[in-house]
């Protein structure tokens, strides 16, 4: 014979659908003039869930929009042994009461207005047969179908043991059948769903923070400490990460001097965002340091790293790009290298900031399998100061239309920002906030920018 399911007399819209009539479970008269759910009898301060229609609007219970709370009761004995004369929230609002004699009949129920759920521990669960060791396998098998809900799980009085043993489980609770009464279970389902409720928000408090500390350890490997002991160059750098990024993007950078006293340094951003792009580009970064400590520059250490990023990378079409200065030791002079990435920017002495020459510049990184990079010799001057940047700098909006700052007007920018006589950590923080102000809030894309400053005789 198939199991009845249950049906609310009034069915509101979240659980339309979800139950069909069906005949009464116990036509029994209740114990306490109630009717009967089930085992579980109740007076007009619960409204039920029962296949059985006594005219009373279960919807009204609750105001008909979802208020108060729902509570599934798995259990099946036919006894009528559970009695419960009155349910109320904490509001002193009726609780619904949503009923299934099994654990199937139970997954057609759980919908998401159910709050708290009431499972009797005796229940077999689907596939097991009398006498399995394991005597929680019907609450093991609720809380993998129903996670995000509290439940409360029922035991007999002599077995305190298995009640305990749930509660390690992973229920919130557990009661006693013979002792069970309306006061007790209405306390015991708004401390079970309160209790779940702050086991989430502990979670989500517990998620945020090791997010925290990967974004940390990315950090320091994308964005490290510059090896410049014993120059006379000055460095300021600025990281800001997109618009809603729970990761760093896949920006990175780096300076180092070499024994020989040139000045290294460089600026990359691999495509997307993400924990996956970040860590490619700290490998990209650490590639870069310990290969320009062994000696390569140019199109020799630019094809390196293409080989690294082929290796490494999760999709072929992940490519970064890359821009490379190296400064000789008498800093007058550097060999620059593109790979697909914007020129630096330099601010010489009596002279208007300009873009660095960028026409020689070679394909992004794991585009072309047998690509050059050709390094050209660039003038730097006695005084100046040097700008490199990735596209977040320069792509973010200008007002409300599509016209991006682009190049040219992050040049003008920087023009009149050292005019008015910024320079160092504080032309890079100008720089930075004037650009998320003309875009209207915060940018998409991450911002790294970094700036070498030359000034002789200046310590």
């Amino acid at each position: 014979m198939p199991v009845p399911i249950p049906r609310q007399r009034a069915i509101p819209a979240a659980e339309g659908g979800q139950a069909h009539a069906a005949p009464p479970h116990d036509t029994t008269a209740p114990p306490l003039g109630g009717p009967r759910v089930n085992g579980f009898s109740s007076t007009t301060g619960a409204s039920t869930d029962t296949g059985a229609d006594t005219g009373t609007d279960a919807g009204t219970a609750t105001g008909g929009n979802g208020s108060g709370l729902t509570l599934l009761v798995i259990e099946d004995d036919p006894a009528g042994s559970l009695s419960v004369p009155e349910l109320l929230d904490s509001a002193g609002k009726p609780i619904r009461i949503r009923t299934a004699r099994n654990l199937t009949e139970a997954e057609r129920l759980l919908t998401d207005d159910v709050h708290c759920i009431l499972l009797d521990l005796a229940l077999p669960a689907p596939g097991t047969t009398e006498g399995d060791e394991d005597e929680l396998v019907a609450l093991k098998h609720v809380l993998r179908l129903a996670p995000r809900h509290a439940v409360l799980a029922l035991t007999a009085n002599d077995d305190s043991e298995r009640g305990a043993e749930a509660v390690r489980v992973g229920a919130q609770d557990y009661l006693f059948r013979d002792e069970l009464d309306g006061r007790l279970l209405s306390r015991a389902i708004r401390y079970a769903v309160e209790r779940k409720r702050a086991d989430a928000a502990q979670r989500q408090l517990t998620e945020s923070r090791l997010r925290a500390q990967e974004n940390a350890r990315l950090e320091r490997g994308l964005l490290p400490t510059p090896l410049l002991e014993g120059s006379p160059l000055r460095f300021a750098a600025r990281y800001r990460p997109g618009r809603s990024r729970a990761l760093l993007g896949g920006d990175f950078y780096d300076t180092v001097r070499t024994p020989d006293g040139a000045v290294h340094v460089m600026i990359g951003d691999v495509c997307g965002h993400g924990p996956d792009e970040a860590a490619l580009g700290v490998e990209l970064r650490i590639a870069w340091r310990a290969l320009t400590f062994a000696g390569l520059c140019g199109d020799e250490l630019l094809s390196t790293l293409q080989k690294v990023l082929e290796h490494e990378r999760a999709d072929d079409e992940i490519f970064a790009t890359l821009c490379t200065v190296d400064i000789a030791p008498d800093g007058r002079r550097a060999g620059l290298c593109l790979a697909g990435h914007p020129a630096p920017l330099i601010a010489r002495e009596g002279r208007l900031a300009e873009l660095l020459p960028y026409e020689d510049g070679g394909p992004a990184l794991g585009l072309l399998p047998r690509a050059r990079w050709p390094r050209r010799q660039v003038e730097l001057g006695g005084k100046w100061s040097l700008m490199l940047y990735t596209d977040g700098l320069i792509e973010g909006r200008i007002g409300q239309g599509n016209r991006r700052l682009g190049q040219e007007g992050m040049v003008d920018m920087v023009r009149r920002q050292i005019a008015s006589g910024l320079q160092g950590d504080e032309l890079l923080e100008a720089a930075v906030n004037e650009v998320r102000d003309l875009n209207g809030g915060d940018l998409t894309d991450d911002v790294a920018v970094l700036l070498l400053d030359r000034t002789p005789g200046a310590r």
